[in-house]
């Protein structure tokens, strides 16, 4: 089987432990990972050869990315050496009321200063048939955003479908451009799109007319801003959106709806009472997503209850990465998610 690409930008987490402040102790965690990356790897944990296509800083920490990376049978051979830097974010857990914090150290990452020469894009897409971007690498910078539009470009020279995450960071979006400004042209290269209402809204240009904040989310009432995105990308094959139902930051309600060909998709809905670590559950929703619907191209409504089943399963473990099996997904969307030990 070809290729499932990821691009986007990997960095070094530093975590407080447990649900410490952030330096509440002298003492952070560290993990490695990021978005697309994120995706890679699960993708590969299922059993879909994946490759990872971003720019790394020729030091110690680059190149221990690109070993955990390996190590996950993650193919980096497209990586562009170039830069100085690894981006970094720092995480604060909460707990109940109080919510989970993020603080990025990015500027002036080697990915937010790379450059379309600095990759062999024959290299990068060899043997591949799938591209995988989201819409946080184009908030680093104007290069980071001129890079991923090339990137999606290349794609389609080589026949790739693409899919995204339009993944709306806030925090992020500071160099003069809005998401809105920048995403709508990314997106007339994606077949297959993932974004909650205000990924739409604030990325998209999209107004939301119907009233989806309410403690209790109720699938119907997607089914008009799904459809405005689709007749304004006629040439999506399906968007994605997942709903997080939030009681604590320990306890959430999760599932997922799938529109295409005029039919809403609507997964089961799982109560997660005691979250680990909710980073990096979209993430493994769209690695599901695109792992499902290669695993049932027939089906749709399974293709998503896979994608919400392995985004559950991440949630029970700490860190970036969603350290699960195909088998063990499969095994929650037959109904065993009793949590028993298996002996």
């Amino acid at each position: 089987m070809s290729y499932i690409v990821g691009f986007g930008e990997i960095m070094l987490r530093l975590s407080s432990p447990g649900n410490e402040r952030l330096l509440q102790s002298p003492v952070l965690e560290t993990v490695i990972g990021g978005g697309e990356a994120n995706v890679c790897v699960s993708c590969s944990r299922f059993g879909l050869p994946s490759r990872y296509l971003t720019a790394l800083p020729k030091n110690a920490l680059g190149e221990k990315a690109e070993e955990l990376l390996n190590g996950q049978k993650v193919d980096t051979s497209a990586i562009a050496w170039s830069g100085e830097r690894l981006g970094i974010y720092f995480i604060e857990k909460g707990s109940n009321q109080r919510g989970s914090t993020v603080l990025y150290d990015r500027a002036n990452s080697s990915i937010s200063e790379a450059k379309p020469s600095d990759f062999d894009w024959a290299k990068a897409f060899a043997d591949a048939h799938w591209l995988h971007i989201s819409g946080i690498t184009p908030a680093l910078t104007q290069s980071a955003a001129d890079l991923t539009l090339e990137v999606v470009k290349q794609a389609k020279k080589h026949g790739l479908k693409v899919s995204c995450d339009l993944n709306f960071r806030k925090k992020l979006w500071s160099y003069g451009k809005k998401s809105s400004e920048i995403m709508p042209e990314i997106v007339k290269y994606v077949d297959v799109l993932i974004a909650n209402e205000e990924d739409i809204q604030l990325s998209l240009g999209i107004p939301l007319n119907t009233d989806v904040t309410k403690g209790h989310l109720e699938a119907k009432d997607y089914i008009p801003l799904l459809k405005t995105v689709m007749e304004k990308y006629p040439h999506l094959e399906g968007i994605a959106t997942t709903l997080r139902e939030s009681i604590s930051a320990d306890h959430n309600n999760w599932s997922a709806l799938y529109y295409a060909k005029d039919t809403l998709y609507v997964s089961k809905k799982y109560e997660i009472t005691d979250i680990v670590d909710r980073v990096g559950g979209g993430d493994s929703f769209a690695a599901g997503l695109i792992s499902g619907l290669h695993f049932f191209p027939e089906s749709l409504q399974n293709s998503l209850e896979f994608a919400v089943a392995a985004s559950c399963l991440k949630h029970t473990i700490p860190g970036d990465w969603n350290l699960v099996s195909k088998k063990e997904v499969l095994d929650l969307m037959g109904g065993d998610g009793s949590g028993r030990v298996q002996r």
